[in-house]
């Protein structure tokens, strides 16, 4: 992993669900969970015609995608948008935020909340009559409002009645019932200091609704880690809508040993934690007793928290996850094949008690940032430039296949491949899927049509490839 594309990015976001019922919080009704994917994987060969982001001076980035109601909802840190609007291709002026048609012809809609900073969350009302957002900021349309904000999906007004103040930075927004979990760096939000890093908002006031009260905290220390800070950065619901995945930087959830991920139940009055948990990544066997790989649970002294996304299989069963972390802090870098989850794809069973991987992917020290899958395929985005590279580290080792930018890998149960091993193209050279590594994918979402992934414009505006097709700066759609 290039330590320069690390240092430019300090923080990523998985695909999430985004949808919540809409309108007082006594009315909502359960979210529907992800919707459920065609029978994949997708082509490799990207729709023409999606909105891009512009060449700048600066790399511009979309961090996280939401589809509602035959609209996509596209959030991060940008300036200027070309799409299709309605007669033809224009270049306009987007602050962070904006929504277009989720089928062809993808027209950018006149939408233009304008936010003043970086924006890395997005979660829409099930009617989508309303977007909460989150992030790094204090102005949407001018108007205040700190880090969090409830936003008309019409008039891209900031929602009366509706609490807009964070103490720190917004990392990531679930909606799950009649609740908003929104996760961060805060330690108070909306006048409520009650659940710090991790709270459950009422959508109707952005009060905390005590729904979520987990008591996280702690941070990772080791010898020569680079300062770090408790966070909560991404999460992901099951498709069956009672669990929820959720990556950070912490050390205890609930009185209980965790670290990089944890699970919770979300079915009942209030949320709990469950069991789900492994040695690999928590730390509670570093003397590798069950298994010679739970020493290697730290990665990287510059990337400690390195599960960065993740993903739940189409029946629930399996975990995915993606990761950071260049290498493990133990490992002597000479021995191979590469052990722990540092730079990896990985596939843990979805049993509520301690696990062990059921099978783990190398990129050879390059980056992972984001999961999704359906019963295909698993999908990861990244700077990757090979898979299948366990036996060496920065270049290109023994049994190495080039795959940049975004793989498909064959999932826990497939019948087609081997699970956890690279879907290749037709000649058996390459990974199917390939895009520009720019700094890499910072999420991705399965729709029913196929799937989307969120980038940036590292290469240039107009360079920018996927599926080895050029122009797809910030946005690229594959379809079933």
């Amino acid at each position: 992993m290039l330590q320069a594309d690390h240092a430019q990015r300090q923080r990523r976001l998985g695909v999430r669900s985004a949808l919540i019922a809409a309108g007082a919080a006594s009315a909502l009704c359960l979210t529907a969970a992800p919707a459920s994917a065609a029978t994949g994987p997708v082509s490799p060969k990207p729709v023409a015609g999606t909105p891009t982001l512009v060449a700048t001076a600066t790399t511009e980035t979309i961090r996280q995608i939401a589809d509602c109601g035959g609209f996509m909802y596209a959030v991060g840190e940008f300036t200027k948008i070309s799409g299709w609007n309605g007669s033809s291709t224009q270049t306009v002026t987007r602050n962070r935020v904006f929504k277009f048609s989720d089928a062809a012809p993808f027209k950018v809609s006149s939408w233009d909340p304008n936010v003043n900073g970086t924006v890395n969350t997005i979660a829409l009302s099930g009617d989508c009559s309303k977007a909460y957002i989150g992030g790094q900021f204090t102005t949407v349309g001018g108007a205040a409002a700190k880090n969090f904000a409830a936003i008309n999906t019409s008039t891209g007004a900031l929602v009366p009645g509706v609490n807009d103040n964070a103490g720190g930075q917004v990392e990531t927004i679930l909606a799950v019932g009649n609740h908003l979990l929104v996760g961060g760096f805060f330690k108070g939000i909306n006048g409520s200091s009650a659940n710090p890093y991790y709270t459950s908002l009422d959508p109707a006031t952005g009060k905390d609704d005590g729904f979520l009260h987990l008591n996280i905290s702690g941070h990772y220390v080791f010898t020569g880690v680079k300062r770090n800070a408790t966070e909560v950065y991404n999460q992901q619901l099951s498709h069956g809508g009672s669990l929820v995945l959720v990556e950070g930087d912490f050390t205890s959830v609930g009185g209980q040993q965790r670290r990089q991920i944890f699970m919770i139940n979300v079915a009942g009055s209030s949320a709990t934690l469950t069991g789900w948990t492994s040695p690999q990544f928590d730390g509670s066997d570093p003397n590798a007793t069950l298994n010679p790989n739970d020493k290697y649970f730290n990665c990287g002294d510059s990337h400690p928290f390195y599960i960065r996304g993740a993903a739940w299989s189409a029946d629930d069963q399996t975990v995915y996850t993606a990761e950071t972390g260049v290498k493990p802090i133990l490992w002597d870098g000479k021995t191979f094949p590469i052990p722990g989850l540092c730079d990896a794809a990985a596939a843990f069973p979805a049993t509520q008690s301690r696990v062990f991987s059921h099978w783990i992917a190398y990129t050879g020290c390059d980056s992972l940032y984001s999961a999704v899958a359906d019963s295909s395929a698993v999908y990861v985005g990244g700077h990757n430039r090979w898979f299948n590279n366990q036996n060496d580290c920065n270049k290109e080792g023994p049994g190495a296949i080039p795959d940049p930018g975004l793989a498909g890998l064959y999932p826990t149960g497939s019948t087609a491949g081997t699970p956890g091993t690279l879907i290749l193209n037709k000649a058996g050279t390459a990974g199917l899927y390939k895009r520009s590594r720019g700094h890499g994918a910072d999420d991705m979402l399965i729709t029913s049509a196929g799937l989307w992934v969120a980038s940036d414009n590292f290469a240039g505006g107009g360079t920018t490839s996927c599926g080895g097709q050029t122009g797809f700066a910030g946005l690229c759609f594959l379809p079933y």
